[in-house]
């Protein structure tokens, strides 16, 4: 005998399909969140931030590992090459997808139901690097010529300490000859040369010595060095009585016109010979610690007059293994090369001979590096 169900025993209609259409239901909704968040969320911005200190930090590390290593090029007599970077383009594209698939098979037919969701993402980062070398009449004339008188005056107004500047950009001071040092001629210092530039050094300390551009006449600007002689006290007056007779100066004046001359400036003139780029290369190149087995491969030239270690005003050490802490290193001839990130003054001239590079003209092109970024 056939007893029908009770009411509470009877399986509801599409109880089966209940659960599936929830759970495609839920995964409608995240798909729409997923595709609305990618849609609405932008790289650029981020890359702003993240791009600007990356590829800065990344040209100067470069900048000043080519400078070091065409120190140690001139020191071998090696062809020292310059390259520029000339343009920087970086292109994102950030690509995100989710796809959704599932069945829902009726209570009649035989089949499962289910639901599937997949997503995807793809970040790709193109960069393109473009250098230019640096050659042509411009380069060789900036790297070639002597820097102009205004480029060291416009150090010593920035803050430089006298002393320093005047010893590595002049090659003499008022008639006083600077050593002349390279990898095949050298020739011993006046010692009145570093007497005067630590004297100026002091009057600058003491806030009495300065520069100041005249107004241009006949289309020509002029610089003159003065003392500030009203603010003299009693111990700074010795020194520069001791300054004017070292210089042969004029006693009653107290400013004097900048020219560039390796002689005796005439009366009223403040002589300078300034010092080339490849000169200041070729003299700081022999702060530069040749290992031994270069020396017995004759690997560089002798020097027949080295400078004193109280008046080098670069050091570079060397080495077998590449060092753990350094301000710069580069490797050359199986051996390593680097400047000590403790080493304050190597790394006070290191820096400026990458300014002075700059503010020539050896720099060619006028324009920056451009770096552009755009997000997809």
């Amino acid at each position: 005998m056939n007893h029908p169900l009770h009411p509470a025993e009877c399986p509801p209609k599409n109880s089966s399909r209940r659960p599936a259409i929830s759970g495609l239901l839920a995964l409608v909704a995240l798909l729409s969140l997923v595709t609305t968040g990618a849609g609405c969320k932008s790289i650029g911005p981020g890359a702003v931030t993240r791009d600007r200190f990356s590829y800065s930090d990344a040209v100067a590390s470069s900048w000043k590992s080519q400078m070091l290593l065409n120190l140690v090029k001139t020191r071998y007599l090696d062809l020292p090459i310059y390259l520029d970077v000339g343009q920087i383009v970086s292109g994102y594209t950030l690509e995100t997808g989710v796809s959704l698939s599932g069945q829902l098979s009726p209570q009649s037919m035989r089949g499962d139901s289910f639901g599937a969701l997949g997503a995807r993402g793809t970040f790709t980062d193109r960069p393109t690097i473009t250098y230019t070398p640096m050659t042509g009449e411009k380069f060789l004339q900036g790297f070639l010529d002597p820097i102009h008188p205004a480029r060291v005056l416009a150090l010593l107004r920035a803050g430089y300490g006298a002393d320093f500047i005047l010893t590595l950009s002049l090659e003499s001071l008022n008639g006083w000859h600077n050593q002349l040092v390279s990898a095949t001629v050298s020739r011993k210092a006046d010692p009145e040369f570093f007497q005067a530039a630590a004297l100026l050094g002091k009057l600058q300390t003491e806030g009495l010595l300065g520069v100041k551009v005249e107004q241009p006449t006949n289309g020509t600007s002029s610089l003159r060095l003065f003392l500030r002689t009203d603010q003299l006290e009693t111990s700074s007056q010795s020194t520069v009585a001791e300054l004017r007779t070292l210089l042969s100066l004029d006693p009653g004046s107290s400013s004097w016109r900048i020219v560039q001359s390796p002689l005796r400036g005439e009366r009223g003139e403040f002589g300078l010979a300034t010092r080339s780029l490849m000169q200041m290369l070729g003299a700081l190149s022999l702060g530069i610690e040749i290992p031994a087995s270069h020396v017995e491969r004759r690997l560089v030239p002798p020097v027949s007059m080295m400078p004193p270690a109280e008046q080098r005003l670069l050091t570079v050490h060397s080495g077998p293994d590449e060092p753990d802490d350094s301000y710069v290193a580069v490797r050359y001839e199986d051996a390593w090369f680097w400047v000590a990130n403790d080493d304050w003054k190597s790394k006070r001239t290191f820096s400026s001979i990458l300014f002075l590079f700059t503010l020539s003209d050896a720099g060619g092109s006028d324009r920056l590096p451009v770096i552009t970024i755009p997000a997809q």
